[in-house]
């Protein structure tokens, strides 16, 4: 039946694919699920991250076909299919007071015009599931919060033919369920951190809890634990792939693969709506969808 399934990640740049959720969608790529990775921007405006690139003279003028080029890399890692929603990046805005966002980005895009893009890729993909970010993006990075905004919009919008007429959108389709993606969790960090502690290794988490307890943080809600270790080196490849964002010797890599498969060999999701009966905390995003397929 897994040939009827088909699972939609929308991600608001290229490299958020491989951070959040890819060792979820490598494994359900190996069992034939459809998976389906909407990017809302080219990722125009995001920092060359990797110390080995900066100044670069080519990637600083070409950072959209560079982006693009590693985003085609990635998605072949992970064996998924890839599409682009068109938005502009509208970079992280830095300082007191922030500056104004870009004109033309992203964020400032009408929120119901801009989930009509995603209503025609929903409708001509028709996923039971969806997985998107939170209300606060996973972290305050205005794509982000804009991500969630036009998911929220096109998963109901995708079934309203009066909003998003079925002659321009495409024929109407409800999805069955839509995630947070929640895998930057304290539960989780905790746990790598302490099994690094007691190996006498350099956590790579410390600032991390220490930045958290100093500000007021909301636990979410872990509602669905995938397990998915086996695909772990699968993730940490299709991340490499984005070079400009990725140090391979940067903090992301600095807890043995060993230790993460053994502390905390799943990823994190909260269930955010579903249309179907489902019984929770859940092993499967296709949990009360599969059977029925």
């Amino acid at each position: 039946m897994t040939d009827q399934l088909r699972l939609m990640a929308v991600h608001a740049h290229p490299d958020d694919e491989s951070s959040k959720g890819a060792a979820t969608m490598a494994k359900y790529v190996s069992e034939g699920v459809d998976v389906l990775v909407v990017t809302c921007t080219g990722g125009e405006r995001g920092s060359i991250l990797n110390p080995k690139l900066q100044g670069d003279k080519y990637i600083e003028e070409h950072i959209h076909e560079v982006r693009k080029k590693e985003m085609d890399e990635a998605r072949e890692i992970l064996g998924v299919k890839q599409e682009w929603l068109g938005f502009v990046d509208s970079g992280l805005p830095e300082g007191d007071p922030l500056p104004p966002l870009p004109e033309g980005c992203f964020a400032l895009e009408d929120v119901d015009k801009a989930a009509g893009e995603l209503v025609r890729k929903i409708r001509a993909f028709r996923p039971q599931v969806i997985t998107t970010y939170d209300e606060n993006g996973g972290y305050p990075h205005p794509d982000h919060i804009m991500t969630h905004k036009i998911s929220m919009v096109a998963f109901e919008g995708a079934a309203d033919t009066e909003k998003y007429p079925e002659a321009e959108f495409g024929p109407a389709y409800q999805p069955q369920k839509l995630y947070y993606n929640q895998g930057f969790n304290r539960p989780r960090t905790e746990a790598l951190h302490q099994a690094m502690l007691d190996r006498g290794l350099e956590s790579p988490y410390g600032e991390w809890l220490k930045r958290w307890n100093e500000i007021e943080r909301t636990e979410r809600t872990l509602t669905t634990h995938i397990p998915c270790a086996d695909f772990f080196e699968i993730r940490d490849k299709a991340l490499i792939a984005h070079a400009t964002q990725i140090d391979p010797d940067g903090g992301w890599f600095k807890v043995p693969m060993e230790v993460q498969k053994e502390v905390w060999p799943t990823e994190e999701y909260e269930l955010a709506k579903s249309l179907v009966d489902t019984s929770l905390p859940e092993d499967d995003l296709f949990a009360g969808i599969r059977d029925n397929a």
